[in-house]
């Protein structure tokens, strides 16, 4: 598949291809030990210490695609992973498929029959 994701039956069986302007945003997990001296340890906290974070959007999408999709993240309930493609120069085939759960979407009334939603993804690491 490209860029995307794929929704279940219950919710269409659609792929799902976001709009240009995929963000990803990386902030570490560090643990820091702050001395009284201003003398600081830093650690790296876990293995995969540095999850990305994906911004999605859907802009002016059919009420029936929006409400597949928000259906679709409600149905996870914010805890189960699904995957998603990125594209990803440093791979074979320019894209790279990584695990991600959604807990947070907002969807807006644009006019008429279109729906825009928009979401953040962030990168889980287990099997």
């Amino acid at each position: 598949m490209a860029l995307g994701f794929s929704t279940s039956s219950a919710f269409g069986s659609r792929d799902i291809l976001p709009d240009k302007g995929l963000s990803a945003s990386f902030q570490p997990r560090v643990l820091t030990a702050q001395f009284g001296d201003g003398y600081q340890q830093r650690i790296l906290d876990g293995i995969n210490n540095s999850p990305r974070s994906f911004g999605v959007s859907f802009n002016t999408r059919t009420k029936a695609e929006i409400d597949d999709i928000a259906g679709y993240f409600n149905s996870l309930s914010g805890v189960t992973k699904f995957n998603f493609n990125i594209p990803d120069s440093n791979e074979g085939d320019g894209e790279d498929t990584v695990k991600v759960v959604c807990s947070t979407w907002n969807k807006v009334y644009d006019y008429g029959d279109f729906y825009s939603l928009s979401a953040t993804f962030i990168e889980v690491f287990e099997a």
